[in-house]
């Protein structure tokens, strides 16, 4: 039965004036911005900055140390999955890994170099539990732990939740069929995986390349084009021109990568049953496997595990006396409980607001009778805000909305991270919806009720799961999220990872370690209850 559709089609124009208010014209404006030179356009900014002083070696070592970092990950993650799902170690120790390997998702990244120079350092704890440095932390090495310990937890979930859809039963035949442990671990484990490894190398590879925390913390005198771009729109002498073509430059592999993504997707193998069978028996492979999962994990609690401890010393390395006076201190500077109340409004809002632009989107292309073309426009926008970075999204939002009614205010941080994290939730949403029964809306509607009755009475209370989610996923990355909005805070509207960037400067690292316990806790705190929310919604549809 065809309707009007006319609720749809409310949503729709609000979504596309949405996007085309807070995505396309601040792309746009990048875009302009980049090449007005000395009021005209050209090209004149783009030689000055490729011509520049380093620029093509700064461009060559992000894509160097990006590279590195996405395949080293990529096979750490794939050894941790591989452990869970495919070897006989005791469940306790699969469950540890599984949970610490995605830990690091609730801090800032630019908290992972401090925990790195606490570590790692002339002064850190590693350094005084062995008596010696290891390795000089600033520079290539720094940022190669610094971004294993990022793109990990998104290569193991990536890799995990693949394998959980491997069916095992072809292992049985292979070795039926004569194939040694090789051939074996390759044609049905390895190989059915090759989209996936690759989606991760890219995946990880654009993650490194477009984050600036990490470089903000450990890059040293390895100049990455993130630092660059930081240092061109926010340094002694910003030049917002340059700065619109470092971040249209920085787009560019990220257009590259997204759209590497989608040509592996449609390669994906996926089978229609799963079978559970019994794994064989290798102490070989569940003694090695479990090893090297345990030591990965080990090294993410050792280097976050410094977090937990400095600040509750009264002045490391010189006085480990315990203490809650660092604790206290923070908790008693009202700028400092400022900025992390501004930090939980800011998420919250951006979990409410963003989960609604989600699920508006996904009904539209999931549970409507809509145009294609109209559906297109919202997979189209969805794919855009995963195409461009954090940082070049805030640029593009400061050059847009500078000196305009939403400029230095939580509405265009909230605003900018909707739009920033928009892709992901918008196809948890959208896979949701599409399982539904389609029916529903049309058995409703002959029963007499509107299309919006029905979505509120039928099809949100079977999405409350997904939804929930949706929540969490906004929270967690508004509350962690560095790269977009260090361009658009003011003193004001100073948001947490925005501030560890400013006490760095002064060196402040307990109070850094405190706010980024503040982080981890709330974080933890919202992801449960989020999880307890949607869990318990998952029950009660199934009974």
């Amino acid at each position: 039965m065809k309707t009007k559709n006319t609720e749809l089609k409310v949503i729709f124009v609000f979504i596309v004036l949405f996007f085309a208010i807070f995505l396309l014209f601040p792309a746009v404006k990048l875009a302009l911005m980049s090449f007005w030179h000395n009021s005209s356009f050209g090209v004149a900014n783009y030689i000055t900055v490729i011509t520049g002083k380093n620029f093509i070696q700064t461009l060559l070592n992000s894509i160097n140390i990006s590279l590195v970092s996405a395949v080293l990950s990529t096979f750490i993650a794939f050894i941790l999955a591989y452990t869970i799902n495919y070897t006989n170690s005791n469940k306790y120790i699969k469950k540890v890994i599984g949970t610490i390997a995605v830990l690091p998702m609730f801090l800032p990244t630019i908290t992972y170099g401090f925990a790195i120079i606490y570590s790692f350092g002339k002064q850190g704890l590693v350094t005084k539990i062995l008596g010696r440095q290891l390795f000089d932390i600033y520079g290539y090495k720094g940022l190669l732990i610094g971004y294993l310990i990022y793109t990990i937890p998104i290569s193991f979930m990536l890799i995990n939740n693949t394998m959980l859809y491997l069916d095992k039963k072809f292992m049985i035949v292979s070795r039926v069929m004569g194939d040694n442990k090789f051939n074996t671990l390759w044609m049905t484990i390895l190989r059915p995986l090759m989209g996936t490894f690759v989606c991760s190398v890219i995946q990880c590879f654009f993650l490194c390349f477009t984050d600036f925390g990490i470089p903000a913390s450990v890059g040293g005198k390895f100049d990455v084009i993130a630092s660059v771009l930081y240092e061109t729109m926010l340094g002694a002498i910003p030049d917002f021109n340059n700065g619109a073509v470092v971040a249209i430059i920085m787009l560019l592999p990220s257009v590259v990568s997204i759209t590497g993504l989608n040509i592996i997707e449609k390669y994906n193998i996926r089978y229609s049953k799963i079978s559970q069978v019994e794994l064989t028996k290798s102490k070989t492979r569940d003694f090695v496997c479990s090893i090297v999962s345990i030591l990965t994990v080990s090294a993410i609690i050792v280097i976050f595990g410094v977090i937990a401890f400095i600040p509750f010393v009264r002045g490391w390395p010189y006085d480990i006396t315990f203490t809650f006076d660092n604790v206290k201190n923070v908790f008693s500077d009202s700028n400092l409980i400022s900025v992390f109340e501004n930090s939980v409004i800011a998420a919250l809002f951006t979990a409410v607001f963003g989960t609604v632009t989600a699920y508006g989107a996904a009904l539209i292309t999931a549970r409507s009778s809509l145009n294609e073309k109209v559906k297109k426009v919202i997979e189209g926008t969805a794919a855009a805000t995963n195409t461009i970075p954090g940082m070049v999204l805030g640029i593009a939002f400061l050059l847009a909305f500078k000196g305009s009614i939403l400029h230095n205010t939580f509405a265009v941080i909230i605003i900018c991270n909707i739009v920033h994290f928009f892709s992901t939730p918008y196809l948890m949403m959208k896979n949701s919806l599409s399982k539904m029964n389609r029916s529903w809306e049309m058995t409703a509607r002959l029963m007499g009720d509107n299309w919006m009755k029905t979505i509120i009475r039928i099809v949100t209370p079977n999405a409350l799961t997904t939804l929930f989610e949706v929540l969490g996923y906004y929270f967690v990355n508004a509350m962690v999220t560095v790269s977009a909005v260090i361009f658009i805070t003011s003193s004001r509207t100073m948001v947490i990872t925005a501030k560890i960037k400013e006490l760095q400067h002064f060196a402040k690292f307990n109070e850094i370690f405190v706010l980024s316990l503040l982080i981890l806790v709330t974080n933890l705190a919202a992801k449960f209850i989020f999880n307890y929310l949607a869990n318990r919604r998952k029950k009660s549809n199934e009974n």
